[in-house]
Parts: structure tokens; sequence; C-alpha cells
């Protein structure tokens, strides 16, 4: 049996050479993207793990990840480029080891975020979408973390950093580049790298889906009030209750 684990190079066309520094897609990254794909009853479904996954592999996603899930789904470069522009999450340039996002929507901005997203600007010389020369961080500010409980909160590599100020925010960024990242918020107690958390996202399990608290007490009050209370949703209709409607 081949040994997968090597680094060969796919058939792809020439338009997607790897550039230095990138590391390749090889044939077990091929094999992957078929058991994701073996996991939808319609094989155009997998394309969103699809795209992490060529991501986990090389930081970003590549002309090389486009070309690999366009032939692998039988669709075009451009049907696949439109899905991985279209969302945040899949990077078009490599991102850093440490994927840093500041929240900007209108709570955390007002709480700060605004404030700390200039901060991180100036600390690190890089603006929205740009990442460090040495490929330790990249910048972004996102428009919500669902996290609004805990604001102004930033992500990296899409876990919690929560209640930052621009002070707490510059020292976390120092941290990462130092190598020494701190645990997140909530969640595992150890960060995970941009390609790592990548791989998670494409479906591969990491084993820290377990690990530190989710859901915390901010988040919780409302639940606790209304059991406090004896407050009850109501009883969904039966069918025979249910009002009629025009056909």
């Amino acid at each position: 049996m081949a040994d997968t684990s090597s680094p060969v190079v796919l058939g792809l066309p020439e338009t997607t050479v790897v550039p230095d520094g990138i590391p390749a897609l090889t044939e077990q990254t091929r094999t992957e993207v078929r058991e994701i794909i073996a996991r939808y009853p319609r094989s155009r479904s997998a394309l969103l793990p699809m795209l992490h996954l060529v991501q986990s592999v090389q930081g970003y996603v590549s002309p090389a990840g486009i070309a690999l899930c366009a032939e692998e789904l039988e669709l075009t470069k451009a049907e696949v480029a439109a899905v991985a522009t279209f969302y945040t999450m899949y990077r078009r340039k490599p991102a850093g080891t440490y994927h840093v996002g500041v929240c900007t929507n209108t709570l955390c901005a007002v709480l700060g975020g605004d404030a700390i997203f200039a901060t991180l600007k100036e600390h690190t010389g890089l603006t929205h979408n740009e990442t460090s020369a040495d490929g330790t961080i990249s910048l972004e500010h996102l428009e919500c973390n669902a996290a609004c409980d805990y604001a102004p909160v930033m992500m990296v590599n899409w876990e919690f950093y929560d209640n930052q100020t621009p002070q707490s925010a510059r020292a976390l960024v120092d941290a990462l580049q130092a190598g020494n990242p701190p645990a997140p918020t909530r969640g595992p107690s150890t960060l995970s790298t941009f390609t790592q958390i990548s791989r998670v996202l494409a479906g591969f399990n990491d084993g820290l889906g377990q690990q530190g608290p989710t859901a915390g007490t901010p988040t919780l009050v409302g639940l606790a009030l209304a059991k406090e209370r004896g407050d009850v949703a109501p009883a969904y209709p039966t069918p025979a209750d249910a009002p009629e409607t025009e056909s």
C-alpha cells in the first residue's frame, strides 16, 4: 500500500502552483476529501467542510484547493470560488498561525470593540485581513461573534476571549506573537492553531470539544430566571388545532 502521508503534489493544472512556504495538497488530502463527500447523500453538500479541509492544509483556500474541490464534486472552479468568497471564514490568502478577530458590531463596538480594533491596528501595523510578515498573526474585524453577553469580545481561531479592553487585547496579541497563547475564556484549555481548528471545522474531531465551560453565567441568566419563576413555553398546537391555510 502506498504511503499516503508523503507530500505528493496532486495532478492539478499548472495555474495552481503552490507558492513558496505553503504546504502542497497531497493524495492524503484527496482521500480525506472523499471521506467528507461520503458523509452526505448529495455530494455538493460536502463543499463547506471540504473548503475547511483544504484550508487546514494550506492555511487558506488556494487555487489548488478550489481546483481539487471542483474536480471531486464535478463543479466548475467558478462555482466553488463563489462559495469560498461568500463566507468570511474562508481565507483567500494565508492566515496567521493565530487569526485574531475583533467584533465591531453594534454592542461590542459601543462597549469598546472599535477602540480595541484601532489599538491592535496601531500595535501590529496590520489592518483588516492582513497577516504579519512572520505569519504569526492575522487580523480581522468581525461583524458578530454571537457573544453579546460578554462584550466586547475577541476571537482567536474561533475561540472566545471575553470582556476585552484595548490593554488586554494588546497583551493577548503579544503573547500570541511570543508563542505563548493564553487559554480561551471558554472552551478548550489550550488554543489550537488556525490550521488545526480548520481541520475540526472540516469534521475531524480533535477530542477537545468537551473541555472547559461553554455557556457561562451571563448566558444562562435568562434560563435561571425562567426556572425560578416557573415559566414554561407554550405547547405546540396539535395538527387538529392548527389553523387552516389557503391552498
